[in-house]
């Protein structure tokens, strides 16, 4: 038997509040598999289990709010779910397990009731953004019957608002302000935990900070040949080599590539680039992309969009908010041509992009036209130097003059 525990979700995440359970006791999970959706902070959480087997027992009610490492339910592992076991009186442990005060307390010589009933992955509700989520359960409206406009199907505060007018026999409200379309997200909440990131990465962290010039007109002759013969949909974008790119460069300068804890630097096995992504009406997430290094131009641009698209609708996945093992971030489709990110502990390392412009350049000892990006980085001075960090961010921009073998 194991226990699955309410996951870290960021290094300023202490607890959280358990909004939906997608599974049932007796249900199977294998590896990979969303079992709870998690409010924190920064948005409703999708949290996966990492241990295949049967779902034995649930532990924490809905709407509970539990410390970061609290037993959430207990999995019988495969090998145990093979083999039915049964409790009599007679042999049931001397002590019951220890739930929190809100969840009912079993009997020790029967076995634990039932938990409400919870709706089961396959008739889950579309995503709710949290203050939608709130919004309903404080106005008894079944969330099964609010029809969402949010992206991908994600119910935002508006449309329970919606609901709630269709109920009351009056005029539905007017379309939100482009602010008000935030998906609903508690959006000073949010301003608290990035603060709270923040002023500890400035605390702690020794930063020190380089730019880098890169001359990136071979990227966009590239982008241009290669996109011609791709439908809207599945045109490339210069971001996507840019991410492969400070992938590929942490997999070769790993000193850039892990975390910071304990006064050690652990690298990490894997290249996985959190992606800065802005979040409409303020807020900021950064979740991960997987494997970065390892996918090829189109897989990696698919597996944006689909991030962008799905941390807008309130839909990350707890893997993606804590796997993070270096971050890049652009401003550059807002004119910002220089861009010095503050590092998101406990990484060591973050990427700044910014605006391709096009600056008078000598290229074979002519002066021409080019299109040059800066690239920043921001290093931790207790894990790297200036010299580490120039030669990373030279690697970083030889990989974008080559992007044939991106």
């Amino acid at each position: 038997m194991v226990e699955f525990r309410m996951p870290s979700l960021g290094a300023d995440m202490e607890a959280g509040t358990l909004v939906e359970w997608l599974v049932k006791p007796g249900d199977f999970v294998k590896r990979g598999d969303i079992v709870a959706v998690v409010e924190t902070q920064k948005g409703a959480i999708e949290i996966e289990t990492f241990q295949p087997g049967q779902i034995e027992k649930i532990l924490v009610d809905l709407n509970a709010k539990v410390p970061v490492g609290t037993p959430l339910a207990q999995i019988r592992t495969e090998a145990e779910a093979k083999a039915p076991v049964t409790v009599s009186p007679a042999t049931a442990p001397a002590a019951p397990p220890v739930t929190l005060a809100a969840a009912p307390a079993p009997s020790p010589a029967v076995r634990a009731p039932a938990p409400p009933p919870v709706r089961p992955a396959a008739a889950a509700v579309s995503p709710v953004s949290p203050a939608a989520r709130k919004l309903a359960q404080e106005r008894g409206i079944d969330l099964a019957t609010v029809k969402g406009s949010g992206p991908g199907g994600a119910i935002t505060y508006e449309d329970v608002q919606r609901r709630l007018a269709v109920a009351a026999g009056a005029a539905p409200p007017a379309p939100p302000s482009e602010k008000k379309r935030a998906i609903g997200l508690d959006l000073p909440a949010m301003r608290i935990a990035i603060a709270a990131a923040m002023a500890r990465s400035k605390r702690e962290i020794p930063h020190y900070y380089l730019e880098h010039q890169v001359d990136v007109t071979a990227c966009e002759h590239w982008l241009a040949e290669k996109n011609a013969a791709l439908p809207p949909d599945n045109r490339l974008l210069m971001g996507a080599l840019a991410i492969k790119a400070v992938a590929l460069a942490a997999r070769g300068f790993p000193a850039f590539n892990g975390f910071y804890r304990d006064d050690k630097f652990e690298p990490a096995s894997a290249v996985h680039v959190g992606v800065a992504i802005a979040i409409r009406g303020g807020g900021l997430a950064s979740p991960a992309l997987h494997d970065a290094d390892q996918l090829s131009l189109d897989e990696l641009m698919s597996r944006m969009r689909d991030l962008v698209q799905r941390t807008r609708a309130g839909r990350i996945r707890s893997s993606e908010m804590s796997d993070s093992t270096i971050t890049v971030s652009s401003l550059g489709e807002r004119g910002v041509e220089a861009l010095y990110g503050i590092i998101y502990p406990p990484q060591v390392a973050i990427v700044g992009l910014g605006k391709v412009v096009t600056r008078p350049w000598v290229v074979d000892g002519a002066i021409g036209p080019r299109s040059i990006v800066t690239v920043t980085l921001s290093g931790d001075h207790r894990v790297t130097d200036g010299h580490a960090g120039a030669l990373f961010l030279a690697e970083i921009g030889k990989r974008l003059q080559e992007p044939d073998k991106l």
